[in-house]
C-alpha cells in the first residue's frame, strides 16, 4: 500500500508523544530539565555523526574532507532566503494557532516543543528517500525504521517539553506525504550527489537543533531550512 510508511511514521510519533506525556507526569521538573539536556547532547552528536559521514572519505592517503564549499554556499544563500521569508516566525505562528485550536492555550512550552520536535524528525535524507521508495514501489521499510527512531525521540522530547511535541506528526505527514505523491517527479532530481548534499546540510541543521536544546534557542534553525534546497541545486551546479 503506497503511503503506508508515512501513516506508520505519523502514528509512531503520536504514540511516542503520548507515552512521553504519561511519563512526564511521574517525574519532577528537575528530572525533566536533565532529560532535555540529555536529548540535546544526543541530537548534537547525531548531527555531528551524519555530517562527518558525508564530509569524510577514506582514501589510500588517509581521510579527505569534501563538501565545504557547498555547505558555505548553501547556508549563506539559505539563511538569507529563510530570513527574508521569516520561516521561523511563520512556523511559530502556526504553532500558536495550533496551540489555541487544540485547547492547549495554557501550555507554556507548546510552541517551542512543536517547532523543536518538528525540525528534529522532519529534516534529513531518510524522510525523502523513504518517501520516494514508498511512492514508487510501495516499499515502506525505510520509513518504518524512521518511525521507530522518531517514536523514541518524540517520546523523550515530550516528557521534557510537553504536548507540542506530539503535533510534530503534522509536518512529517505533510512533507513525506507530498514527496510520496510526487515521487516520480522528484526521483530524477534526487541523484546520489543531491542526496549526499541534502544529508550533509540536514545533519548540520540537526546539530543546530541540539544546540538550541542545550542553550535555550540561540539559533533560528527554521530560517536555515532553505539551505537544504540550495544544497540540491549545488549538486547540479557542480559544487
Amino acid at each position: 500500500m503506497i503511503g503506508l510508511g508515512t501513516i506508520l511514521n505519523v502514528a509512531a510519533i503520536v504514540a511516542g508523544g503520548l507515552i512521553g506525556l504519561a511519563f512526564s507526569r511521574a517525574i519532577s521538573a528537575r528530572y525533566q530539565q536533565t532529560l532535555m539536556q540529555a536529548i540535546g547532547v544526543c541530537v548534537v552528536f547525531v548531527g555531528i555523526g551524519g555530517a562527518v559521514q558525508e564530509m569524510m572519505t577514506v582514501t589510500a592517503d588517509g581521510l579527505q574532507s569534501g563538501g565545504t564549499m557547498m555547505l558555505v554556499v548553501s547556508y549563506a544563500v539559505g539563511a538569507l532566503l529563510g530570513e527574508w521569508i521569516n520561516l521561523e516566525q511563520r512556523i511559530e505562528r502556526f504553532g500558536e494557532w495550533l496551540k489555541i485550536r487544540t485547547g492547549n492555550a495554557r501550555e507554556k512550552r507548546f510552541v517551542d516543543g512543536f517547532v523543536t520536535a518538528s525540525l528534529t524528525v522532519s529534516i534529513g535524507a531518510m524522510a525523502i528517500v523513504g518517501a520516494i521508495q514508498d511512492g514508487l514501489s510501495g516499499d515502506w521499510s525505510t520509513l518504518a525504521l524512521k518511525a521507530v527512531l522518531d517514536m523514541v525521540i518524540v517520546c523523550v522530547m515530550s516528557a521534557s517539553m510537553g504536548r507540542g511535541c506530539v503535533f510534530a506528526a503534522i509536518p512529517v505527514g505533510l512533507l513525506q506525504g507530498a514527496v510520496t505523491l510526487l515521487a516520480r517527479a522528484v526521483q530524477p532530481v534526487m541523484t546520489e550527489k543531491a542526496l549526499a548534499y541534502l544529508s550533509l546540510t540536514g545533519s548540520v541543521l540537526i546539530f543546530c537543533v541540539g544546540i538550541n536544546l542545550l542553550w535555550e534557542k540561540k539559533l533560528k534553525v527554521a530560517n536555515l531550512l532553505p539551505s537544504i534546497l540550495i544544497a540540491v541545486v549545488c549538486a547540479f551546479a557542480g559544487l
